[in-house]
């Protein structure tokens, strides 16, 4: 949908499906519901699709994607951005440290991509330009040789720009900084792209077609103010491909009582990371949560710890836990004073279907929730 800032989307990675007809059937479920929750099929309605490897192939045999653009011509809605960084099962199984599989050493990763680009070039509105955000490269501890990363993205950087030179459309990658991941943060995310460009031809192609997902929980996570951050990634000339609004888990870990409830969130399907920042400003970084609690010592310095599990932006964990959700205002609040940022935002909460029993709605009523929050945000 069109917002102040640009187009607003949720994404349906929160939705389990991985084959194209499951995708399908969710976006008939779920989707068309939420859009008739927030305000019902008047205006067009943008969908953040999420598309398995399996599922991009299936869409492009036959006439399947040419039935797909009749659908969303049918319902009034549009897809302007997908999320390429979970490649295969990301619902009911043990995702972990494979959310991160193929990285981008892989010729896998390159040819997923690719297919997600060809879908997104045919479905997006011209004027609107299409995204596809995907993993930082790798996770650290796989110890992934970055040449390759580095050559494969480039190849992709000039698939993109063939491919938006033939549909007319403003095509553009997102790599997602996340914790433990290739790069990380802000500094990590710099000289990555500085060796990127090093290696490149054209710097100028890189950079119109790579840019940055910017997740405001993963961000927050690594305890960095949004407004710094993203003047220097832009000053540097690096584009904010998307942004992902979303907010992670917060508590002090000097409170017994505000580690032993955060427990209460570790669940064997996805990857917790905890950063924990200590008075003097350092960070310790453990892998997931049951490693930060068995590394925990009341008695220590530690005055915060940030867990990386996505929580609903409208609606707060109960004390004595808190959440990251300024950081998201904060970015709102940036995209205010200067609308040329960014102007793909996505709704990213994928953890409805692990989130603690008290916390859980209706999924299609906790996304509608979050887009009331996020349009009260910028008074929409």
């Amino acid at each position: 949908m069109r917002f102040p800032h640009g187009h607003l989307a949720y994404c349906t990675n929160i939705h389990p499906a991985e084959s194209w007809a499951e995708t399908l059937a969710v976006l008939e479920k779920h989707t068309l519901r939420v859009r008739d929750l927030v305000g019902g099929a008047s205006a067009p309605f943008a969908i953040g699709l999420r598309l398995s490897a399996n599922a991009a192939r299936e869409l492009l045999k036959g006439d399947q994607l040419a039935r797909f653009k009749d659908w969303l011509g049918e319902t009034n809605t549009y897809v302007f951005t997908i999320n390429g960084f979970p490649y295969g099962d990301f619902h009911g199984t043990r995702v972990k440290e494979k959310v991160y599989l193929p990285d981008w050493t892989s010729p896998d990763r390159v040819n997923y991509t690719k297919n997600l680009f060809t879908i997104v070039s045919e479905l997006t509105p011209e004027k609107v330009g299409g995204s596809v955000s995907t993993l930082p490269g790798s996770f650290k501890a796989f110890g992934a040789d970055e040449s390759l990363i580095r050559e494969n993205l480039i190849e992709l950087a000039d698939y993109i720009d063939a491919l938006a030179e033939v549909s007319g459309t403003d095509l553009h990658l997102g790599l997602e900084p996340e914790p433990l991941g290739h790069f990380e943060n802000t500094e990590e995310t710099l000289r990555f792209f500085d060796r990127l460009l090093d290696e490149a031809d054209d710097h100028e192609r890189v950079k119109q077609r790579i840019g940055i997902n910017y997740d405001c929980c993963h961000f927050a996570l690594e305890y960095e103010d949004c407004r710094s951050s993203l003047e220097v990634l832009r000053r540097e000339g690096l584009r904010i491909s998307k942004i992902h609004l979303s907010a992670a888990l917060a508590l002090d870990p000097r409170d017994f009582d505000a580690v032993e409830t955060a427990q209460r969130f570790d669940e064997p399907t996805y990857l917790h990371q905890v950063i924990e920042r200590r008075p003097d400003g350092r960070i310790v970084r453990h892998t997931d949560l049951p490693d930060a609690v068995a590394a925990h010592d009341p008695g220590d310095s530690a005055e915060q710890w940030r867990i990386h599990f996505h929580i609903p932006l409208d609606h707060e964990p109960a004390p004595p836990l808190k959440s990251t959700r300024i950081q998201a205002e904060q970015v709102l609040r940036l995209c205010d004073e200067d609308p040329g940022i960014c102007s793909h935002f996505e709704i990213e909460t994928y953890t409805w279907g692990v989130l603690p029993e008290e916390m859980k709605r209706p999924v299609e009523d906790q996304i509608a929730g979050e887009y009331r929050w996020v349009l009260e945000q910028t008074d929409a």
